[in-house]
C-alpha cells in the first residue's frame, strides 16, 4: 500500500508518542511508515506522503526539534508539489494560540505546493488526557483517503 512518513515535532514527547502510534495502526491498515522526530529536510523524501504531527511550544511557537526544518523550507523554498500530507496539532484551548504550531505548519508546507489531504486534527489536552486515543480514531479515517 503507501508509505507514510511520520514526521514530528515535540517538546515533551507527547507529539513523538502519537506520531509512534499512529505509524502502529497505518502498519496495521497494510501501510508502509517511517516515523522521524525533529527531521532535516534532506532526510525527507520530496514526494509522497507526509504526516505532520507537532505540539505548540510557548505562544503558539513551533517545539524547538521541528524548527530546523521549518527554517530550512522557508530559507531554501523547496518544491513541495510532488508531497501530500495530513496533520495532527496538540495543544490546550485554555492559550489563544491553541494549537498554533500545526497551523504555521500547514501554512509553510501548502505555501511551497504541498497538497493536504483532509482536515487538520486539533487535540485539546483539556479534553483528552491521552492525545493517542483521539489521534488512532482519526488516523483510521484519514487512511482512508490515502
Amino acid at each position: 500500500m503507501t508509505k507514510v512518513t511520520l514526521i514530528s515535532g515535540s517538546t515533551m514527547g507527547s507529539a513523538e508518542y502519537v506520531a509512534e502510534h499512529m505509524a502502529e495502526i497505518l502498519e496495521e491498515l497494510g501501510h508502509e511508515t517511517e516515523v522521524q522526530h525533529g527531521p532535516d529536510l534532506d532526510s525527507l523524501p520530496r514526494e509522497g506522503l507526509w504526516l505532520v504531527v507537532s505540539s505548540t511550544h510557548g505562544a503558539g511557537d513551533l517545539p524547538e526539534n521541528i524548527q530546523p526544518l521549518a527554517e530550512q523550507i522557508e530559507s531554501q523554498s523547496p518544491d513541495l508539489s510532488q508531497v501530500q500530507f495530513g496533520s495532527v496539532g496538540i495543544g490546550s484551548s485554555e492559550y489563544d494560540t491553541f494549537c498554533g504550531a500545526i497551523h504555521k505548519l500547514n501554512t509553510l508546507l501548502i505555501d511551497h505546493g504541498a497538497k493536504r489531504i483532509g482536515e487538520p486534527l486539533e487535540i485539546d489536552v483539556q479534553q483528552h488526557e491521552i492525545p493517542e486515543d483521539p489521534a488512532g480514531e482519526w488516523v483510521k479515517t484519514w487512511a482512508i483517503e490515502l
